[in-house]
C-alpha cells in the first residue's frame, strides 16, 4: 500500500513524522505501507488528481473533497479540529492591514495548496498584488520571514502559534477562515471491510502502544471521527483559482 502524504514539511521531515502512521496502517492492515512524498505541492498535485499510483493520502481539505467527487475515495478520520491560515509580519513593522503589502514580498506554499488560494481571495485585484514567493516547506516561509527575505508570510496558524510559543517575534496581520482539518481518505481499491478495520483502528490508536507512539509522532493525541459531507465543497477553490 502506498500513502501520500501532502508537502508542508519538507521530505525528510515528513518521513519522520508519518513513517510511523505508515507503520501503524501496515500493521492493522497486514499489507507493508510505503510513504510517497514530494518536495512541492504542483509536484503533488500532479500525482494525486489522478488517483492513481497511491491508496490512501492525509492532505488538505480541498484535496480530499476532490478525490471524493471525482476518484470515488472514503474518508476515514480526520485530524482533530479546524484549520486556518495567518498572514504574518514582524512585530515590529507598521503594517495595518494587507493593502500594504501590494508590492512587497510575500512567501506562501505553492499552488494548488490552501496557502496560495488564501492569498490570491485577500488581493483580488490583479493591478495590486504582492509579490509571491513561493516556498517548498512552512518552516522556509518562516524563516525567510525572520531572515528579512519577505515582508510577510502566509502559513498554517498552528504552525504559526507553535513558533510563536518557540520564541519567533512576529504578529498576525490576518486570519482567514477555518476549514476542516487534514484528512487521511483511501481509495475504492480498499475492500469495504479493511477501510472500516483501519478506520476503527485509528479512532482508537490512543488505546495501544503501537498507536500512541505514531500520535506522538505527528502531534496529537487521537484522530477524529470524518465524513464527505464536512469537506463537500471545499475543492471548489481548485476550479475558482486554477481551474482544476
Amino acid at each position: 500500500m502506498i500513502l501520500a502524504i501532502q508537502p508542508v514539511q519538507g521530505e525528510a521531515t515528513t518521513h519522520t513524522v508519518y513513517q510511523p502512521l505508515a507503520d501503524y496502517i501496515g500493521k492493522v492492515t497486514g499489507k507493508k505501507c510505503i510513504l510517497l512524498t514530494h518536495d512541492n505541492f504542483f509536484s503533488y498535485w500532479q500525482t494525486i488528481h489522478q488517483g492513481k499510483g497511491y491508496d490512501l493520502a492525509l492532505d488538505e481539505a480541498h484535496f480530499t473533497d476532490y478525490r471524493i467527487r471525482r476518484l470515488g475515495f472514503t474518508v476515514l478520520v480526520k485530524v482533530p479540529d479546524m484549520v486556518s491560515y495567518s498572514l504574518v509580519m514582524l512585530s515590529g513593522k507598521a503594517v495595518i492591514s494587507p493593502a500594504h503589502l501590494v508590492g512587497r514580498r510575500i512567501a506562501t506554499l505553492g499552488i494548488p495548496s490552501v496557502g496560495a488560494a488564501r492569498l490570491n481571495a485577500i488581493f483580488p485585484n490583479p493591478s495590486r498584488q504582492p509579490i509571491t514567493m513561493e516556498i517548498d516547506t512552512v518552516e522556509q516561509g518562516m524563516q525567510m520571514l525572520l531572515d528579512g527575505k519577505v515582508q510577510a508570510a502566509i502559513l498554517p496558524t498552528p504552525f504559526v502559534n507553535q513558533r510563536k510559543a518557540q520564541g519567533a517575534d512576529v504578529r498576525v496581520v490576518l486570519l482567514t477562515e477555518p476549514i476542516p482539518n487534514l484528512a487521511l481518505s483511501t481509495g475504492p481499491n480498499l475492500a469495504a471491510d479493511a477501510r472500516e478495520v483501519l478506520r476503527k483502528a485509528l479512532l482508537e490508536a490512543d488505546k495501544s502502544d503501537a498507536g500512541r507512539v505514531m500520535l506522538r509522532a505527528m502531534g496529537m493525541e487521537k484522530f477524529e471521527p470524518a465524513t464527505a459531507a464536512i469537506y463537500t465543497g471545499q475543492s471548489r477553490i481548485l476550479a475558482e483559482y486554477w481551474g482544476y
